[in-house]
């Protein structure tokens, strides 16, 4: 059963909720943009510039950062053409966190999906926190000529992102010991109406029905490490994280990372609305555990 802590109110609140969307617009604008300018720059010029200084990326299977991964400099010749394009975004309702994630082509070929995760910052402008490929096959999704479907707005009840963050914890605590037996039916019991799960070499599943025919070609069980990383938005009703799995697959161990987006719902029970996992190549030192962290 997936625990909750108590909510903690930053400011009060009156009146019904409001089931208005909240636009990921900018969040969407940013990373079109980005496209555009690494287009014309190149990878690792783009990357740098539309990122913050320790931004979150997977190099050869190991968590590291923009700048190490893709230090500023010119384009090398022959670089191969590389463009993507949002088919899903969503943001908070304070309008400070977002993320998109769609195809990706590689030399004109469709290759994978991408994920990225925005912050907006201080000047009021967007720059990415973490940056991740899928091996989801994109030879079906929508276009770049397409808008991107929005994802259902979260609570409207204020929480601080302290109290955000720590309910996460609860809850991929819970989801970690349950998918140490049975990983399919632990995401479903967690994953939203409008969720996005991305199994490599399937199309990416878009809700729950889609969901539970991809996630039956994924292990049966995981081993789920508690969040190295992530953030949370000021509304305290979205929060990302990243951390250590590993599963048996063809008689051997693998290791590698996952990948979520929480949304805390009207009800106030935190939804999964994105998953994926990236393998590591070669494997982190092995962390992960089934059981929660103690109690703080």
């Amino acid at each position: 059963m997936i625990r909750m802590l108590p909510l903690i109110a930053v400011a009060a609140f009156a009146g019904p909720a409001v089931a208005q969307v909240a636009d990921p617009a900018p969040v969407v604008a940013a990373e079109r943009a980005f496209a555009a300018e690494t287009a014309r720059v190149g990878i690792n010029r783009g990357f740098t510039h539309w990122s913050v200084d320790d931004a979150v990326v997977f190099d050869e299977g190991r968590a590291s950062t923009v700048r190490a991964t893709y230090p500023d400099r010119e384009r090398p010749e022959g670089e191969p053409s590389l463009s993507w394009w949002p088919n899903f975004a969503g943001i908070a309702r304070s309008g400070d966190l977002g993320f998109t994630t769609g195809g990706v082509e590689v030399g004109g070929r469709r290759t994978g999906h991408y994920f990225t995760v925005w912050k907006r910052q201080a000047d009021g402008s967007w720059k990415w926190v973490y940056d991740g490929g899928s091996g989801a096959t994109a030879a079906g999704v929508p276009g770049p000529e397409t808008e991107p479907v929005a994802m259902i707005p979260g609570a409207t009840t204020p929480m601080t992102p302290d109290a955000a963050l720590a309910a996460v914890r609860e809850v991929e605590a819970d989801l970690a010991e349950a998918a140490g037996t049975d990983q399919r039916a632990a995401h479903l019991a967690v994953l939203a109406e409008d969720a996005r799960v991305y199994v490599a070499r399937r199309a990416p599943a878009a809700g729950l029905t889609q969901a539970g025919e991809v996630l039956s070609h994924w292990p049966q069980a995981f081993l789920f490490a508690p969040m190295t990383g992530g953030g949370a938005s000021d509304a305290g009703d979205l929060v990302w994280t990243y951390g250590e799995a590993a599963w048996d697959a063809d008689n051997a161990l693998h290791q590698g990372w996952f990948v979520r987006v929480w949304r805390r719902d009207a009800d106030e029970v935190w939804k999964l609305v994105f998953v994926q996992l990236v393998p590591g190549v070669p494997p982190p030192p092995l962390r992960v555990t089934t059981q929660p962290p103690p109690a703080s």
